[in-house]
């Protein structure tokens, strides 16, 4: 508990030390003939001592407009029951409520302490280097290309590749990965990371705003603004909703009486169990809280869900379609051979491809370079443009220079030969003349298999590969896993086209996601219902084109999410649907007549701390 939840503790039992001591005196003590005014003022202190910040906030919420919350529903209500003389029911709904008040305080810190163990990741300082030496600094003061001092047990303060030192980074906060990293001299590290052991020395890459761990904090910061559509008609209907009982119970108290010259005491009476159970805080509470436990209990395991509408979107996916490279399969590509065509040596052909491919960050580009013995001799290159989905297009000598796939030389009409290997082609041209091709292979994801087949299990109906690779690798790779669909040889644009195809099929209530490396697939990314970044650490496009961030490269993250996603959404129209039951069937019978103040309690309180309960399990992951 918190100090201030303490104290709300401490204030609600010696209100409910006092209220029992005032029903004591005034049951047993004190005689008939007491005035009125004695017993008012009996019960008014530890109706005080209880409720003074709920009468003050609907105070001011009417001085600023704002009447209708469940604030003024408690103060009209209970200060109605003190009119009609029902003091031991006015104050024991004032304590009851404030009980039920501090149960939702525990637990939305309770759900919010799953997702604060992630904004714990935020670094406190850095050591950077100066030439006065070493000196601890903020991060934000850190420029891009600084040199920092990671010493053990330290976080890593700034995304930055390693200069010196060797260590084991614990990537637990940022990817649920309970398996240190190891970092080496040239290797990569992302803030948020802690060193486990020995000293880094480290040149940051970028500003402290856009580091990993900043652009995690934002996107966690963000989460709650962004509400499942059940979220949003709930906050629609207790717009309306709150308005709407506190007319019904002016009218139930006034018009009987008026129109059948009937008492008004025990007109008010019924209004005030009317108004008392007609509070929505139940629903306001428990829906948002039942999100953010999704939300929290994803973020535990390293996914990072930017927001309860995606959630719920999560919650409908019957297909999933999956980008090939770095999703499915590493994305580490191999020279694995070299297919020259005649008069043409091996050598000649690698030579060719590897000046090709000398500006391209592509991993297949990174693979011919790496095979080829030297650096290529970029003076000898002009005119390098790489096409997307195709290949790259330069000049070489001033001849021109083809790399890329059989499309490619088929839009120069240049004959090519066809490659029957397993594997991704690369043929090559060199003025108009065919040199061969490379046969490059990409190996198959651990887990893969697996993952797609616990897609399939948590009820997914339809899996789809969506490549630009070649049909034969592509069918191979699909073949594998248990892919159920396949479209090969695609361009950026043609995956666009295919999710299109795929959203126009879906069922009704189904939703379609697409994951992806983030890197090159952020348009479909951002057109499927649901966009999922895999193996997306340090990769500013994945975190701003998903919905739904995988911190590490395991995709069977996916289907353990969409299980959190669619309990999620079960424990919140579980929550609505009881809710709006018993709250139903208590104004009914209050308005009758039948149902006393100590009913509208257990319609208000009770509900909430059921609702709250049953959200709370939401937290838990099912294995």
């Amino acid at each position: 508990m918190t100090a201030k939840q303490k104290r709300m503790r401490t204030r609600i039992l010696a209100a409910a030390a006092l209220f029992a001591a005032a029903l004591l005196l005034d049951r047993l003590a004190l005689p008939e003939s007491v005035p009125a005014l004695v017993r008012l003022a009996l019960y008014l202190v530890p109706y005080s001592v209880a409720g003074y910040d709920v009468v003050r906030k609907a105070a001011l919420n009417i001085a600023h407009g704002r009447a209708f919350d469940e604030s003024f529903l408690m103060t009209l209500a209970t200060v109605a029951a003190f009119a009609v003389g029902e003091y031991g029911e006015a104050v024991a709904v004032m304590v009851f409520y404030q009980t039920g008040e501090l149960f939702q305080s525990v637990a939305v810190g309770r759900a919010r302490a799953s997702v604060s163990d992630l904004m714990s990741i935020a670094p406190e300082y850095a050591n950077l280097e100066t030439e006065d030496g070493v000196e601890e600094v903020d991060p934000e003061d850190v420029p891009v290309g600084g040199v920092i001092v990671v010493k053990a047990g330290e976080r890593v303060p700034l995304d930055g590749v390693v200069l010196a030192g060797e260590s084991f980074l614990d990537t637990r906060a940022l990817t649920g990965e309970s398996v240190p990293r190891r970092a080496a001299v040239g290797d990569e590290v992302f803030s948020g990371c802690v060193n486990g052991q020995g000293t880094l020395r480290v040149r940051t890459t970028k500003a402290y705003e856009d580091s990993t761990v900043a652009r995690i904090l934002e996107l966690v910061e963000n989460a709650s603004e962004k509400k499942a559509r059940l979220e949003q008609f709930i906050t629609r209907f207790a717009r309306v909703y709150t308005p709407a009982v506190t007319i019904a119970a002016l009218l139930l108290a006034a018009a009987p009486p008026l129109l059948l010259h009937q008492p008004f005491g025990g007109w008010i009476r019924r209004a005030c169990t009317f108004l008392i159970v007609s509070c929505p805080c139940a629903l306001v509470v428990s829906v948002p809280l039942g999100f953010f436990g999704g939300i929290g209990a994803a973020s535990r395991i390293g996914v990072l869900v930017k927001g309860g509408n995606y959630l719920e979107a999560l919650a409908a996916v019957d297909t999933v379609a999956f980008d090939k490279t770095g999703t499915l399969t590493r994305g580490t590509f191999t020279v694995t051979e070299l297919l020259s065509a005649p008069g043409v040596t091996e050598a000649e052909l690698l030579e060719a491809a590897a000046h090709a491919e000398a500006f391209s960050t592509h991993p297949i580009a990174l693979s011919i370079r790496e095979a080829y013995a030297a650096a290529p001799d970029t003076a000898r290159l002009s005119e390098a443009v790489e096409l997307p989905g195709r290949g790259v297009r330069a000049l070489l000598d001033g001849a021109p220079l083809l790399s890329g796939s059989g499309k490619l030389l088929e839009e120069h009409a240049i004959a090519y030969a066809p490659c029957g290997a397993a594997g991704t082609h690369v043929h090559v041209a060199l003025d108009g003349r065919y040199l061969g091709c490379l046969v490059i292979s990409d190996a198959v994801k651990d887990g893969a298999a697996e993952a797609v087949a616990a897609l399939k299990a948590a009820g997914v109906r339809r899996t789809v590969m969506l490549t630009g690779d070649r049909a034969e690798t592509a069918n191979a790779v699909a073949a594998a896993l248990g892919v159920d669909e396949v479209h090969a040889e695609l361009l950026p644009a043609d995956k666009v086209a295919q999710v299109e195809r795929l959203l126009d099929a879906r069922s009704e209530r189904g939703r379609l996601c697409f994951a992806g490396d983030g890197i090159n697939d952020a348009p479909v990314l951002m057109r499927a219902d649901v966009g999922v970044a895999m193996g997306s650490l340090g990769s500013d496009a994945a975190i701003e084109a998903a919905d739904v961030v995988l911190m590490d490269d395991d995709l069977r993250k996916l289907a353990v999410t969409m299980r959190i996603a669619r309990k999620t959404v079960r424990i919140v129209r579980e929550n609505v649907a009881g809710a709006l039951a018993v709250k139903f069937v208590i104004l009914v019978l209050g308005a009758l007549g039948v149902a006393s103040m100590w009913a509208a309690v257990f319609g208000d309180v009770g509900v909430l701390i059921l609702a709250v309960l049953n959200s709370m399990r939401c937290l838990k992951i099912d294995s």
